[in-house]
């Protein structure tokens, strides 16, 4: 039998950048994941701050190339990959002069309180790129793990955008909550730049307010389960969750969670195979 493959779609890791909730486990969870016997693939954001030559990134050339059009304008897409030796763990980079260049995450190192606007087209950029380099890698991936807000609009994506490609078919979408700094509202146009193939008002009619609430309820409509990566995540939202029937992992303390992870993994998988045989 062919090891279950896991695709981690990480919007902080360290060391690349400064430990947080998010980045720590995104560090350790992959590599202790491939241990248990899953093939793995890592993605995050090459922000400005991460130090590329310290880092030993380097261009792909042949995933690099694609232009993605966002808000009616072409960006090219840039892969780049290092390495975390001692976790013998490949990461790849979602990279783009437009949205990546500058040296801070999601805000102004001046102001905390100023939220880059264009954060909306940041994230939808980078989880449409994660997509394409993994279609583009031949790479089928069973789960499809997703940390920290940045990345979780891929569930939209790839339950609508992507829902015929034979690569995605059956992917389990997981996203993990963390008690982590978000803009509390989004551009008052973030429906329209997230249209795409597939996508319809209909997807998005939660959005019509673009509060950060609003678009984790997009993003869990289209996912099949969400886990609690910290112990103080949104009531609200892990409420949203439950109330629509997805699968909850709660929190689970740092000696735990990568065994309580790899069997919510299992079962997630097995669910699904079980319901291919029904359909055989």
């Amino acid at each position: 039998m062919e090891s279950p493959r896991v695709l981690f779609v990480c919007s902080e890791i360290h060391p690349y950048l400064p430990e947080s909730p998010v980045a720590t486990i995104c560090q350790a969870l992959p590599s202790a994941i491939q241990e248990k016997g899953f093939e793995i693939r890592t993605f995050m954001p090459r922000f400005g701050c991460v130090n590329e030559r310290r880092n030993q990134l380097h261009e792909v050339i042949r995933l690099s190339g694609l232009n993605l059009i966002i808000n009616d304008s072409d960006h090219p897409l840039i892969i780049k990959v290092a390495s975390i030796s001692a976790a013998r763990m490949q990461i790849y980079f979602i990279d783009n002069d437009d949205y990546f260049q500058r040296k801070a995450l999601y805000r102004s190192n001046d102001d905390e309180k100023l939220w880059f606007p264009d954060n909306d087209e940041r994230s939808i950029f980078f989880v449409r790129g994660v997509l394409e380099t993994v279609r583009k890698l031949r790479w089928s991936p069973d789960i499809v793990h997703c940390h920290g807000w940045f990345s979780f609009i891929l569930a939209l994506y790839l339950r609508k955008s992507f829902k015929d490609d034979p690569l995605y078919m059956g992917s389990k979408i997981i996203l993990s909550l963390y008690d982590e700094p978000a803009p509390e509202r989004f551009d008052d146009d973030f429906r329209k730049k997230a249209y795409n193939d597939g996508v319809r008002s209909k997807d998005l009619e939660q959005m019509a307010e673009p509060t950060f609430e609003n678009l984790m309820k997009v993003c869990i409509n289209f996912a099949d389960a969400v886990i609690a990566g910290s112990p103080n995540v949104d009531e609200n939202i892990m409420n949203y969750a439950i109330e629509n029937n997805k699968r909850v992992l709660e929190y689970q303390s740092p000696e735990k969670y990568v065994d309580k992870y790899a069997e919510f993994y299992e079962s997630l998988l097995t669910r699904r195979r079980r319901k291919n045989k029904r359909l055989q």
